[in-house]
């Protein structure tokens, strides 16, 4: 390798690891934040858009920092950044709403409720990193970035249909009922549909890597009204 070669991989990695380290610092402050919230509130604060987008900036940083020392993305400071942005547009956004100071109501006291909201969490978090890797591949055209989407998802998808799982049995204890049909229920079921066809069509070889890839972008569409959409614009039992 070339003097000039070693420099500029050098510079590389410097920058990768300060972004890494901006992103830790981040991810420090919004857990802090987030354990003070609890502790005002009396509850874990999973409750109303502004604690929800708040935990899910925090998810973002905590599943891109775990994903960025892959081998693959361990001098990709385009990851880095990417997922840095997005974690802040929810940190900024979460602002817009006030913060709910409303005690954690009887029917939500349970471990399954905390459970079912943290996995479907981390795995929104993971639908938005293979986004961004989806992204990645179609701009620069590197195989290896599908792969990992495909671990990615496949991670995702696995923590979403515990959610699910978790989701039920919280549901049999609030309504005696593991399944309602309400529209949240009905787009859970579509998102995790979706992501299951996702996973299969990347079965299919390189035949299928454009296709997944903008499967893996529509999905993070699908997964924000899942989360969003339906809780500000559909009556449901999940209605923030």
């Amino acid at each position: 390798m070339s003097q000039s070669n070693k420099l500029q991989t050098g510079k590389s990695n410097t920058a990768v690891s300060l972004t890494r380290t901006i992103l830790a610092a981040g991810l420090t402050v919004e857990l802090i934040y987030i354990f003070k919230r609890g502790i005002s509130a009396g509850r874990v604060p999973l409750l109303g858009p502004h604690d929800t987008l708040m935990f899910f900036s925090a998810s973002i940083i905590l599943m891109a920092l775990t994903t960025s020392f892959s081998p693959t993305l361990a001098r990709k400071n385009w990851f880095n950044n990417a997922t840095g942005v997005c974690a802040a547009l929810c940190a900024g956004i979460a602002f817009i709403f006030p913060a709910s100071s409303m005690q954690m109501p009887q029917i939500l006291d349970t471990l399954w409720f905390e459970a079912h909201v943290a996995l479907a969490f981390f795995s929104y978090a993971l639908f938005t990193i293979g986004a961004i890797l989806s992204l990645g591949y179609i701009i620069k055209k590197e195989r290896s970035l599908l792969d990992i989407q495909f671990r990615v998802a496949l991670t995702g998808w696995s923590f979403f249909s515990a959610s699910m799982i978790s989701g039920g049995i919280w549901g049999y204890y609030a309504w005696g009922t593991y399944w309602l049909w309400t529209p949240k229920e009905l787009w859970t079921s579509i998102l995790w549909l979706y992501y299951s066809l996702l996973l299969h069509i990347r079965f299919k070889g390189s035949r299928g890597d454009t296709l997944s890839a903008w499967l893996g972008i529509a999905g993070f569409i699908i997964m924000l009204f899942t989360y969003l959409g339906v809780s500000l614009l559909m009556k449901s039992s999940h209605s923030f």
